[in-house]
C-alpha cells in the first residue's frame, strides 16, 4: 500500500493502523545495544525485578520508532519529503517483552507550504498494547508530497 499525499490527509480522521507487532526480548536487545543505552531497566532482569515493574521494560525510544514504522504504510510511504518533528512524547504504562502493539495517528492538522508544492501534516500517534493500554503517544510533523 502506498503512503497519502498530502490532499488524502483529512484533519480530524483517524487512521487505525493494520499492522501489529510483538515486541521480543531480542528486539529490545538489539535496539538497546545499537543505541548503546545500557539502561538496566531494559537489560538487567534482576536489577529490573527489584523496581515497581517487576521485570525488564522495553525501550521507550524503540518503541516509539516501531510505532513510527507500523504507520507509515498507510501514512507516508513513498509520498514523504521528508519528517519534520517529533513532539510531546509521553509513556503512560510500560511495555513488556512480548506486548502486542497495534496504533492509531489521527490528523490534527495541515497546511500547504509557502510555495505551495507541498503540504505539511500533523498527527497525533497513539500505541496501545495487546489489553489496549496506552503505551505510547507522540506528536509527528510530516512534510508531504502533493499529488500532481
Amino acid at each position: 500500500m502506498t503512503g497519502r499525499y498530502y490532499g488524502e490527509f483529512e484533519v480530524g480522521e483517524v487512521i487505525s493502523h493494520e499492522r501489529r507487532r510483538t515486541v521480543s526480548e531480542v528486539d529490545n536487545q538489539r535496539f538497546c545495544d545499537m543505541t548503546m543505552n545500557q539502561q538496566p531497566l531494559h537489560l538487567d532482569a534482576e536489577f529490573a525485578a527489584d523496581t515497581q515493574f517487576g521485570e525488564r521494560i522495553v525501550n521507550g525510544l524503540y518503541t516509539m520508532s516501531l510505532a513510527v514504522a507500523l504507520t507509515i504504510p498507510e501514512t507516508t510511504d513513498g509520498t514523504i519529503v521528508a519528517n519534520l518533528g517529533y513532539d510531546n512524547m509521553e509513556h503512560p504504562a510500560p511495555v513488556f517483552h512480548g506486548d502486542t502493539l497495534h496504533v492509531e495517528s489521527t490528523i490534527t492538522s495541515k497546511r500547504e507550504t509557502s510555495d505551495g508544492e507541498r503540504g505539511v501534516v500533523e498527527m497525533h500517534v497513539e500505541v496501545f498494547n495487546q489489553d489496549d493500554t496506552l503505551v505510547c503517544a507522540f506528536d509527528r510533523t510530516v512534510l508531504s508530497l502533493k499529488d500532481e
